[in-house]
């Protein structure tokens, strides 16, 4: 009797080690960013005492690679190739916005040819409501990094959200023209839509 007790608990305790390796490996999983489905815009905004003749721009930044580790402690990380970066404005001449486009890839703001990749790592990710959350986060661009908070929300299966930063805090001066009567703004607007791949 005494060793079939010893056998159950060995059994037991064997049961007890594979559940405890068992259940982190299924909790921790790493899914793909669906980039094909996946849309990032940005937003830099007009300033200055003629800005009524100036217009804001809007860029799509489309999203190169991208995961998310969705464990206990979940990780967010997503790449952007510089370079592919594309100038939208609607209703701008197409001189205009070729002319817009060349002055954002060159050495004046994202030096895209030396700096060739923008990327995001979470360093901390806080619930903030019912499928909604807050991102702290690590920005790399234009050759620094800095944190930046973002704020995200599920919606229809998709992850949705918005980050503000400031183009200074990266090394990059507003682009100004006509002494500054002209110029867009500091700070700049990232909005996202996030699918994950099946």
């Amino acid at each position: 009797m005494p060793g079939k007790k010893k056998f159950a608990v060995a059994i037991l305790t064997g049961l007890l080690a594979a559940a405890a390796w068992l259940v982190p490996t299924a909790r921790a999983e790493k899914r793909e960013i669906d980039v094909a489905h996946s849309v990032m815009k940005v937003h830099v905004y007009k300033t200055g005492l003629f800005s009524g003749f100036a217009h804001d721009h809007e860029i799509s930044a489309p999203i190169a690679r991208g995961t998310v580790d969705d464990s206990a402690n979940p990780i967010v990380e997503l790449a952007v190739e510089s370079g592919k970066l594309q100038v939208e404005d609607p209703g701008v001449s197409d001189k205009d916005r070729a002319q817009i486009q060349q002055t954002m890839q060159g050495p004046q703001v994202l030096d895209s040819v030396q700096y060739p990749e923008i990327r995001f790592r979470s360093t901390r990710v806080q619930p903030a409501g019912n499928d909604r959350w807050t991102i702290d986060g690590d920005l790399s661009l234009h050759g620094q990094t800095h944190s930046v908070q973002v704020t995200v929300t599920k919606k229809d299966g998709k992850y949705e959200g918005s980050a503000v930063f400031k183009q200074r805090a990266f090394g990059i001066t507003p682009v100004s023209v006509a002494g500054g009567a002209v110029k867009v703004k500091d700070e700049v607007k990232i909005e996202f839509q996030i699918v994950l791949a099946q």
